[in-house]
């Protein structure tokens, strides 16, 4: 797996890797992450995926976090963990 960039985001931390014909796109915010596959042969260059990368992307992302979050809060709370 290959780094090819970190994109500066004020609400979660994201980097870009090549894999096995594919890019990963990972978005982080504390412990926990998501990560996104997308074919290269769906995009024409690495400057797409930056594209994709819109306000409203990242903010669905950020959005997503926090109900992980609570999904994991819950599931602690039930088993008194």
């Amino acid at each position: 797996m290959r780094q090819l960039a970190i994109i500066p985001h004020p609400e979660a931390k994201i980097t870009l890797f090549s894999w096995n014909g594919k890019y990963l796109i990972k978005l982080e915010k504390g412990s926990l992450e998501q990560t996104y596959k997308v074919s290269e042969l769906d995009l024409t260059s690495e400057d797409d995926i930056h594209l994709l990368l819109d306000e409203e992307f990242v903010q669905a992302a950020v959005q997503r976090f926090k109900a992980m979050q609570q999904d994991l809060q819950a599931a602690f709370d039930r088993h008194g963990i």
